[in-house]
């Protein structure tokens, strides 16, 4: 039982990240599906997904198509109430649910002066005190949550949660532009740098190489304040391995990583690994043998 996940560029797209999380971070089934933003691949990318009109839109195995994020959620945790997209407790519940609907609908100068760009970070954006107000709420909701149920984690209520998957895209921002926040909200925003599956979503975002000169900013730009990646580098063959670690494919492509040559069945699957090696659990338990 797969799903279909419909998403835009990986770098700019923040909703798109939003939905793929719903995904990764739940161990549910899914296969993406990709469409250039601002250019007719969009298009063709949505008519497999009508009647969506925006990105993520999902399509459930009997072929049900679902647009936007918190009707993604909403569905997902009623059919797998296993994977526990919501918080247990009745009332962290009731509380997640709130701040990913103001997440959903509001802050729209955060939105609009600092669009998610995952190529870039920023030495000082200057916001606007528009943005600063929007980041001031944000921190009180982030506050309430942590205060009254996350503990024993960085997540906002214990366990990460699908709040957490709808904030994701807001600690890209803060990454990004370089936007003042408390001590508290600086570590609830590098938690979500070093998660590794948004450590595979930035990757797959290099991978894909695409500029979307929209997004372009006039500011002196600063080093990527996430982890740093494992240095690897591109290589020619032949490789330790005859296979990819993804697909299982025969190897075209290369890189090196330690002084070892590994193979991958094409350019993507190498240049999503060379981005961050060691968050590709494939990849590691390949390299460890």
């Amino acid at each position: 039982m797969t799903y279909h996940l419909a998403i835009g560029d990986r770098t700019y797209s923040s909703w798109s990240l939003r939905g793929w999380l719903l995904f990764e971070k739940f161990g549910l089934p899914v296969t993406c599906h990709t469409g250039v933003l601002y250019t007719p691949d969009f298009d063709r990318l949505l008519a497999g997904f009508a009647p969506a009109r925006l990105v993520p839109a999902m399509r459930t195995p009997e072929g049900w198509v679902v647009g936007e994020t918190l009707a993604m959620a909403e569905t997902l945790a009623e059919r797998h109430p296993e994977a526990r997209l919501w918080p247990e407790d009745p009332a962290a519940r009731a509380l997640a649910r709130w701040i990913a609907a103001e997440m959903h609908a509001g802050f729209s100068d955060l939105r609009g002066d600092c669009p998610m760009n995952l190529a870039k970070s920023y030495v000082d954006s200057a916001p606007r005190p528009e943005v600063l107000a929007d980041l001031a709420r944000l921190e009180a909701l982030w506050a309430e949550a942590r205060g009254r149920f996350g503990t024993g984690t960085p997540w906002l209520f214990g366990a990460y949660s699908a709040a957490d998957a709808f904030f994701a895209p807001v600690a890209a921002r803060i990454a990004t532009y370089n936007l003042p926040v408390s001590d508290a909200g600086a570590a609830y925003v590098a938690a979500h740098l070093a998660d590794p599956a948004f450590r595979r979503w930035r990757a797959m975002g290099w991978a894909q190489h695409y500029e979307q000169a929209f997004y372009r900013k006039p500011f002196a730009e600063r080093p990527w304040p996430g982890p740093a990646p494992r240095a690897a580098e591109i290589a020619d063959g032949p490789s330790e391995n005859g296979a990819c670690p993804y697909s299982g494919k025969p190897v075209t492509d290369f890189l090196q990583l330690d002084g070892k040559v590994w193979g991958f069945c094409n350019p993507f699957c190498r240049d999503k690994t060379l981005a961050d090696p060691e968050v590709w659990p494939a990849f590691m338990a390949m390299v460890a043998r």
